[in-house]
């Protein structure tokens, strides 16, 4: 097997360096607590913070309508409405997670945060083995305390899978070509699973975010020869095992699929700004190179350790040169692969900077651990102030989740779904002007949407109760429509709840 020389350690050359890092047991301890506080409160958060419009409740009843609906094949946007937009690795995940544990949060988030739990746990393991366990608890303490990565990791979308996939074959290529303590199949074949889970979870843009900083490590380095550890024929067989089986069969169920999700996902979502061709909304216009701006605010509060070193600029040039088996420039470049692919993208949003997020953390502390050594009384008030600092928050905002929703203004329709309920379990809910998904998946699929007046009218003659919820902008106007049989309950959320009195004409 082809590998590069790992048993020289990674120390600075000219530059009197402390000594190499080490923790005490205490620090160790500091650790542990953090890591498994900050465990307990994503599980709270996890259970407690209601479906949000528009991103994960959307994602969340699509995997609902999976299960009532029994199509496991091709995710539906609405019934009978295909949904072309991504691949449905994480809808499984969400839908197996509700078939087991019941319709709700918790199922729909569970496998989606062992994803995440996942990708912690590879990251740390792939530090132990670069670096030491003391480093490798470090990383992960940062990682999940990021902010981007503690609130990904249990959110319904595409984009923890995805990254779950990246890290899995980024963490398994350079084990392949640096470790010689074996495994090197195994390595080698979870190299193409890793792609294949991106495949599944998000589509070919998965595999760019891996094979590009691969390929630039590789060329700038001039190590091409390092590719011939890679199980080339047996890996590809797995990896068009693991993914064309349902590609093929989402285009043969719908007919226009591949073209949709190729081109119009994959090219003109990205160059074309305000790109009309989305089926499923709209594009989201960014400044073209926010994306770097995204990235810093990503790892936050640990950018301020970025800033540490930048301030040490002499110190880590050493540490770098002294790298003979290319580990800082592979942690480099896959930390801003997902920067380079998309500064010329006209529509991004923050979480495309997740896959790189990962190889950010381990990249901070690997840095100032060489540069710093073991951590002095400065070094470990300013880390347990992040630490804390990171913890409070993620904390509080869970328990605002639960016992003040009302206080983040949460896009959510849960409690305007719980208050019609009360009054009717049997009244139908019609959303003015917009759909919502959160309303949907509360409603089991049965809210419904009126974009014109006469629909609204119609509904004082249907012979059903109904219910309506409506934006403060438009809450005179659908007054004035619906008449004196519809009573306004107030505020839940961000919507008014109007409800039309009872067939005895009693109103509520």
């Amino acid at each position: 097997m082809v590998t590069l020389d790992t048993n020289i350690p990674i120390q600075p050359r000219s530059i009197g360096i402390p000594r190499p890092f080490r923790l005490s047991m205490s620090d160790r301890r500091f650790l542990l607590a953090a890591l498994c506080t900050l465990l307990a409160i994503r599980v709270l958060f996890m259970l407690w913070l209601p479906f949000t419009d528009t991103t994960e409740a959307r994602y969340a009843e699509i995997a609902r309508k999976m299960i009532e609906t029994g199509d496991w094949i091709t995710p539906q946007f609405d019934y009978g409405i295909p949904f072309w937009g991504k691949p449905p690795l994480h809808t499984w995940l969400s839908a197996l997670g509700m078939q087991i544990f019941g319709i709700g949060g918790f199922g729909a988030r569970i496998f989606i945060f062992l994803s995440g739990l996942t990708v912690l746990g590879l990251t740390g393991r792939f530090m132990k083995r670069q670096t030491g366990a003391d480093q490798a608890l470090v990383v992960m303490v940062v990682l999940f305390s990021s902010i981007l990565f503690f609130g990904a990791s249990a959110f319904v979308m595409t984009d923890m899978v995805m990254t779950l996939g990246t890290t899995l074959s980024m963490v398994a290529f350079y084990t392949l070509v640096t470790d010689r303590r074996g495994g090197g199949i195994v390595w080698g074949h979870l190299f193409f699973v890793g792609l294949a889970i991106g495949l599944l979870a998000k589509g070919p843009v998965a595999s760019v975010l891996t094979l590009m900083p691969i390929g630039l490590w590789l060329l700038i380095g001039r190590r091409w020869s390092l590719l011939a550890a890679l199980p080339w024929l047996s890996g590809t067989v797995l990896l068009l095992a693991l993914t064309l089986p349902w590609y093929a069969a989402a285009e043969l169920k719908t007919p226009g699929f591949l073209r949709y999700f190729i081109i119009g996902e994959h090219f003109e979502r990205f160059t074309v700004s305000n790109w009309q061709g989305d089926l499923y909304g709209a594009g989201h216009a960014r400044a073209k190179g926010l994306i770097w701006f995204y990235w810093l605010g990503a790892f936050l509060p640990w950018t301020l350790f970025a800033g540490w070193l930048l301030l040490r600029a002499k110190n880590v040039v050493a540490v770098i040169k002294a790298d003979n088996r290319g580990w800082h420039s592979y942690l480099l470049l896959w930390a801003i692969a997902p920067m380079l692919l998309f500064t010329p993208a006209a529509n991004i949003l923050e979480a495309y900077v997740l896959p790189g997020i990962p190889a950010t953390i381990l990249l901070l502390v690997s840095l100032w651990s060489s540069v710093q050594g073991s951590p002095g009384n400065g070094t470990k008030a300013i880390f347990g102030l992040c630490v804390g600092a990171a913890t409070a928050l993620f904390l509080a905002l869970t328990i605002l989740a639960h016992f003040a929703p009302d206080t983040l203004n949460l896009k959510s329709q849960e409690a305007l779904v719980e208050q019609a309920a009360q009054i009717d379990p049997d009244m139908r809910l019609t959303y003015w002007g917009k759909r919502s998904y959160s309303a949907e998946f509360y409603t089991s699929g049965q809210a419904q949407v009126a974009t014109d007046p006469q629909s609204l009218k119609a509904l004082a003659f249907n012979n059903v109760r109904d219910a309506v919820a409506v934006r403060r902008d438009a809450l005179d106007e659908v007054s004035a429509i619906l008449g004196e049989s519809f009573v306004n309950l107030g505020q839940f959320g961000r919507d008014f709840l109007l409800v039309e009195a009872d067939a005895s004409g009693a109103k509520p």
